[in-house]
C-alpha cells in the first residue's frame, strides 16, 4: 500500500518545527504558516476566527496534497497590525472558546446526571 505509517500523521521529526512563517513578499503586510502534522480540522477553525478580526484583510488555508498532514495559512493583514499578531491573537480567542464550550458542556452533563438521579 502507498498511504504512509499512521504515526506520521501527528509525530514530528527531529528537527522539525511544528509552525514555519515565511514573509509573503508579493502582497504587504502578509505571511505564510506552515502548520506540520494538522489538518481541515485546525486550518478551518483559524481561518475562520481570523476572518473574525477586523484587522485581517485576507485569511485562507490550502492543505497541499491529501497524504501530507500539513496547511498552509496566508494572512494579510493592515500596516499596524502583522499577520503574526492576528495568528497568535486567533489561537488565544480560540482557546478561551473551547475552554467556556468546554466548561459548558461539563456543566450540562452534570445538570443532565443530577437530573436522573
Amino acid at each position: 500500500m502507498n498511504a504512509p505509517p499512521s504515526f506520521e500523521s501527528f509525530l514530528l521529526f527531529e528537527g522539525e518545527k511544528k509552525i514555519t512563517v515565511t514573509k509573503d513578499t508579493k502582497v504587504p503586510n502578509a505571511a505564510v504558516f506552515l502548520v506540520m502534522k494538522e489538518d481541515h480540522t485546525l486550518g478551518n477553525l483559524i481561518t475562520m476566527q481570523l476572518h473574525k478580526d477586523p484587522q485581517v484583510l485576507f485569511a485562507g488555508y490550502k492543505v497541499p496534497h491529501p497524504l501530507e498532514h500539513k496547511f498552509v495559512l496566508r494572512v494579510q493583514t493592515t500596516a499596524d497590525y502583522t499577520p503574526q499578531e492576528a495568528f497568535t491573537n486567533a489561537i488565544t480567542d480560540l482557546i478561551s472558546e473551547l475552554s467556556l464550550l468546554e466548561e459548558r458542556f461539563k456543566e450540562a452533563v452534570k445538570d443532565k446526571q443530577e437530573g436522573l438521579e
